[in-house]
């Protein structure tokens, strides 16, 4: 499966967008046509909109649209997208450690404006016969991620960050709650809660996608993926050769060594062999192996379709998992994290449990502190 994950220049326009896909898709039944080599194409719609200039029914809002259904109709297989709603609240919370705002901002907000963007995303590929895919939260949950770092950092709390991807599993399910089929997004590195909850096959990406991501789990993501990325490449030379033929051959290698153990029966000894590399070195590896994953699945399940109560839910879930293996002396965490994860505790553990009273409280709070956001947007 190649994936197209378009700049704005792509989706802005209906025509690049149709001429990428359409070039793309033919090499592809080259290859095939050559080869015997089954083909997909993974169109991934580049999300333009800004919250101050419109969420909903804004130029870039209308482009997207317009750019979905030219990949459609030129040969992409399934379409995707990586959906902003909630950001700039979220991003709020994520650089100030504001557990609040994370909460409002990804369960809230996000899931709000994924119903919107994914009933019309899965109207256009039913009319177009191709598979509407998933989304990630790649704009908010990976923001955490990213900005938690390595072991040594301290720029963003890891077990906040491990809090935003509980929530981002509540928050993805949106799409497949709207029809999303999977494979879902390759960065969604909340897919083992979507899962473990809606048993859609998922993208994953780690270890063999360090060329454009860094994690603390890139084997434990493997676990249990149905579909294995290395992400995006640089078109370089190293000393193998061109960088995407080289990435493309770390890909394939980690591809066969998954298809192998699934022939010869010892599958599930490397799903945990994966697992156990990765799940106590930090916080976030805790949260995201497949049997927490399912545990925080059950949390999110057991408060229906309420957004609000499904996201804290997981949150809480997922910080009950953190202490249970510091419990067991299984991970350490320092004073800094030790602090953040009991504050945040104790936060979700006193907001009402009705949904428009929280909201109401979050617009009146970050409607000041945010200049960006705009309840509007989101029909509240």
């Amino acid at each position: 499966q190649i994936e197209m994950e378009h700049v704005q220049q792509q989706s802005i326009s209906k025509e690049a967008s149709a001429r990428c896909t359409a070039v793309t898709f033919e090499e592809l039944e080259k290859l095939h046509d050559k080869f015997g080599t089954k083909v997909s194409m993974m169109s991934t719609v580049a999300d333009m909109r800004e919250e101050e200039n419109g969420l909903r029914g804004s130029e870039f809002d209308v482009a997207m649209d317009e750019s979905f259904e030219a990949c459609a109709q030129n040969g992409a297989s399934m379409l995707c997208i990586e959906t902003v709603g909630g950001k700039v609240v979220s991003d709020y919370g994520i650089s100030r450690g504001d557990a609040r705002a994370i909460l409002y901002g990804i369960g809230v907000l996000g899931s709000i404006d994924m119903e919107y963007m994914w009933t019309k995303i899965v109207d256009i590929a039913k009319r177009n016969n191709v598979v509407p895919g998933g989304d990630t939260d790649c704009a908010q949950a990976n923001t955490a991620m990213f900005l938690a770092g390595g072991l040594t950092s301290k720029n963003v709390s890891h077990t906040i960050a491990a809090v935003a991807r509980a929530i981002a599993g509540a928050r993805s399910l949106v799409a497949v709650e709207c029809g999303a089929q999977g494979p879902t997004k390759d960065c969604g590195y909340e897919n083992p809660i979507v899962k473990a909850i809606a048993s859609v096959p998922i993208c994953a990406e780690g270890k063999n996608a360090t060329c454009a991501h860094s994690d603390l789990m890139g084997n434990l993501t493997a676990a249990v993926c149905d579909v294995w990325s290395n992400e995006s490449v640089y078109n370089r030379e190293e000393m193998g050769g061109p960088t995407p033929g080289v990435w493309l051959q770390s890909l394939g290698y980690e591809c066969a060594l998954m298809n192998t153990a699934t022939q010869i029966g010892t599958n599930k000894q490397l799903r945990d062999t994966y697992v156990l590399a990765d799940k106590y070195r930090d916080p976030q590896g805790v949260i995201l192996a497949y049997d927490n994953a399912y545990k925080i699945g059950e949390a999110i399940t057991a408060e229906g379709e309420d957004i609000y109560l499904r996201s804290r839910a997981a949150a809480i879930r997922a910080m009950e998992l953190i202490n249970e293996a510091v419990d067991e002396k299984r991970i350490l965490l320092t004073r800094f994290e030790r602090d953040t994860l009991d504050s945040t505790m104790k936060t979700y553990e006193q907001l009402p449990d009705d949904k428009d009273k929280f909201i109401k409280t979050c617009i009146k709070r970050y409607g000041r502190k945010v200049k960006e956001h705009d309840p509007s947007q989101y029909e509240l």
